[in-house]
């Protein structure tokens, strides 16, 4: 029997998956991206729940400097 395991991208987070499971019922409120690095490259990212995708996609975002965000206090 094959089996396949999805991991949270971000927590680590396991669900293993055997061929007679249904992958929609088995990571119901999972959530799947799908992330083009370069020409015919994709890349594929899985989480256990919208806390996990923020925590990767905050991760993802280059942070805005202190000193730009500073010159708004004056």
């Amino acid at each position: 029997m094959s089996r396949r395991c999805f991991v949270c991208h971000a927590c680590g987070s396991q669900v293993t998956h055997d061929a007679d499971q249904l992958p929609c019922e088995l990571l119901s409120g999972w959530i799947m991206v799908s992330q083009w690095t370069a020409p015919g490259e994709v890349e594929h990212h899985s989480f256990c729940c919208f806390t996990c995708l923020r925590t990767w996609m905050d991760g993802q975002a280059p942070e805005v400097p202190d000193v730009f965000l500073r010159a708004f206090d004056e």
